[in-house]
């Protein structure tokens, strides 16, 4: 019985990979899954290729494919997710590039889901290496906006960074940064905001930050014009309703009346030194998958279970759309992991 994990992703692979250990479970790295082998209709296998050049097939009463979605393939991203997606920085690993995915539809299996959104959030842009670097997905990632306000690089405010808690809003925000100008934003703060950042995100070594005395000074250190970020600062002050006390643990009404409006926790930036952290879209996985029950068996086009094969994680279609709130990818493994796995 697992009551949490400690050390993000890394901490959860690390009991994964004991538990499955203890269970005498064989792991083999740097081995890519091909087609599935059937037979006389059902699913028995994969086949297999290696880094060393070697390939071969392996036989199984039955198959789970938890191999993820299609975010690490930036033609797979433009031909589903639209024009523009082939520039999203890959959050996780490089490998989730869909080949499960086009191998079960070619067994049969019915696609179910929404295939043209994805989790994707707010990204540092500058930080060197900020693709496919799963040591610091979770500290390259800034969730910190609902304190601050997030200009495109024309200086104007495009969200509500207040619209709900970080939780229920992180995973569509991506989206919103690559639709601007150059899928690029910054995430604006002054001294008195900077000061409640997460301190694994925003203290990160390396973080990519510029710091300004003035709005104007931070203003040419992200190369926005100047008068047109003071016009979005000034009118972001003015339309906050300061009767209401700020209070971070609830939604609490404190809205800026502006265009578009910050629904809640509304602070001025009026307080040097004011900080900008520049984002773009980062990637995570893709919402759209392969039709399964309630069990994980994958169905074909007329609702009839593929037999031998299953599906869990963020294979699984059906469960997402547009948005997500935070952590319920893990308890979606964990149920239709354990479902598949034990009729498998």
């Amino acid at each position: 019985l697992a009551l949490g994990s400690t050390g993000g992703g890394k901490g959860l692979v690390e009991q994964h990979t004991q538990a499955a250990e203890k269970a005498g479970v064989e792991i083999r790295y740097g081995v890519r899954a091909g087609d599935l082998v059937r037979d006389a209709g059902a699913v028995r296998g994969v086949t297999w290729t290696d880094t060393a050049g070697a390939s071969g097939t392996v036989r199984a009463g039955s198959v789970v494919l938890a191999a993820g979605g299609f975010e690490a393939d930036p033609r797979l991203r433009r031909e589903h997710l639209g024009a523009g997606w082939e520039r999203a920085k890959v959050r996780g690993t490089p490998l989730n590039t869909g080949d499960m995915l086009i191998a079960a539809i070619t067994a049969g299996a019915a696609t179910h889901g929404d295939w043209t959104t994805c989790h994707s959030v707010a990204w540092d842009a500058w930080f060197p290496g900020n693709e496919s670097n799963r040591k610091l997905t979770n500290q390259l990632t800034r969730g910190g906006y609902p304190l601050g306000i997030v200009v495109n690089s024309d200086g104007e405010r495009f969200l509500d960074e207040g619209a709900d808690f970080r939780n229920y809003t992180y995973a569509e925000y991506g989206a919103r940064i690559l639709a601007q100008p150059g899928g690029l934003a910054f995430q604006l703060f002054d001294a008195t905001t900077r000061s409640r950042l997460r301190t694994e995100e925003y203290d990160m070594p390396g973080v990519s930050v510029v710091v300004g005395q003035t709005v104007e000074e931070l203003a040419a250190g992200i190369d926005v014009d100047p008068a047109a970020l003071r016009r979005t600062v000034d009118g972001f002050n003015a339309g906050i309703d300061r009767g209401i006390p700020l209070d971070l643990a609830v939604k609490d009404g404190r809205a800026a009346r502006v265009e578009p409006p910050k629904s809640n926790w509304a602070s001025p930036l009026e307080t040097p030194p004011y900080y900008a952290f520049p984002v773009t879209c980062g990637i995570t996985f893709t919402f759209g998958g392969l039709r399964a029950d309630t069990c994980g068996r994958v169905l074909d086009d007329a609702g009839v279970p593929v037999p031998g094969l299953f599906v869990c994680g963020e294979m699984l279609g059906g469960l997402f759309s547009g948005n997500y709130p935070g952590g319920t990818g893990l308890t979606s493994g964990a149920v239709f992991g354990r479902r598949a796995g034990t009729l498998a």
